[in-house]
């Protein structure tokens, strides 16, 4: 199979899949490739410390670490702000691949979830934006000519809508961002790359210290099992809620509740007691219509990749 070649154009108000256009790539920097609520920040963490061995960070690890598609802060100054950072440079993205120029000088790592734990994590997420947060996403999307919707209260009301509405003409599901699900399968088609590097949120949560020496040895860090140790502790669900300010985006202020808020429960399989079962078979239309058949097994089931 070729390289992955850029195809569409991710434009919404939140992200921006053209400023990636912008970035000149050394033979070492990382890209954290996710889709929405499926373990970004705790991945994000997990890399500054594996690079910062002191835990010594220049930045907070939000600011360090770019969110190079995210469209509110101009991309002149993110190009700016990135070319003078002197260590190994990493960065993040909830870009679909076929958005995202593929460069073999990159180290991906691309963060899977079961897509029912993302629709209940981001609903979380979406109905508890600030009201300045969502005034921003609003006032981009009216500079776009859409409106961008206040999320439903409702966790069903939610769902339904994820499952059969996106952005975006081409996709169909993910509303009110893209295709989350499409995110997953765009990388999953590519995993047999050298630079494209899978690894599973359940399968995190179950031996962080494991996926700690895994994220170790795909990009060639040298870490000893007491720094393992420190780690797993540094980036266990508790602590980072307890130390929220110090890796949430923008400090939590994007949402009612902060760091709490963005930090909900961290755990998988809420969607069993919480959504009806007309809901859950719009989700398994929306699962079979983008995700292959061995994608979708295993983002539902994590365990080693097949």
């Amino acid at each position: 199979m070729e390289n992955p070649v850029k195809s569409n154009i991710y434009q919404h108000p939140i992200i921006d899949s053209e400023r990636w256009n912008e970035i000149d790539f050394p033979d070492d920097d990382i890209v954290i490739a996710t889709p929405s609520k499926a373990g970004t920040t705790w991945t994000q963490t997990i890399v500054a410390h594996l690079l910062f061995p002191t835990n010594d960070f220049p930045e907070p690890i939000q600011i360090m670490s770019e969110w190079i598609d995210r469209s509110s802060r101009p991309i002149e100054e993110v190009v700016a702000s990135i070319a003078e950072q002197p260590h190994r440079r990493f960065f993040k993205s909830h870009v679909p691949l076929d958005g995202t120029p593929y460069s073999e000088k990159v180290k991906y790592i691309m963060v899977c979830r079961d897509g029912r734990d993302i629709v209940i994590s981001l609903w979380n997420h979406c109905s508890n934006y600030s009201a300045p947060a969502l005034a921003r996403f609003q006032a981009a999307a009216q500079a776009m000519g859409r409106e961008f919707p206040v999320s439903s209260k409702d966790v069903n009301v939610f769902w339904q809508e994820w499952c059969t509405k996106s952005w975006f003409d081409w996709e169909h599901d993910g509303w009110p961002h893209w295709s989350d699900l499409h995110v997953m399968q765009s990388w999953w088609e590519y995993r047999h790359l050298p630079n494209i590097h899978l690894v599973h949120y359940a399968n995190m949560l179950a031996d962080t210290p494991g996926a700690i020496r895994d994220l170790a040895a795909y990009l060639t860090i040298d870490v000893d099992e007491k720094r393992v140790a420190e780690i797993a502790e540094i980036v266990s669900f508790d602590n980072m809620k307890a130390n929220s300010e110090k890796y949430v985006p923008a400090a939590g202020r994007g949402w009612v509740g902060g760091g709490d808020t963005f930090f909900n429960k961290g755990t998988n399989g809420r969607w069993q007691d919480e959504i009806t079962a007309e809901n859950l078979a719009l989700y398994e239309k929306a699962a079979d219509r983008v995700l292959s058949p061995d994608c979708r097994h295993w983002t539902e089931n994590a365990g080693p990749l097949p």
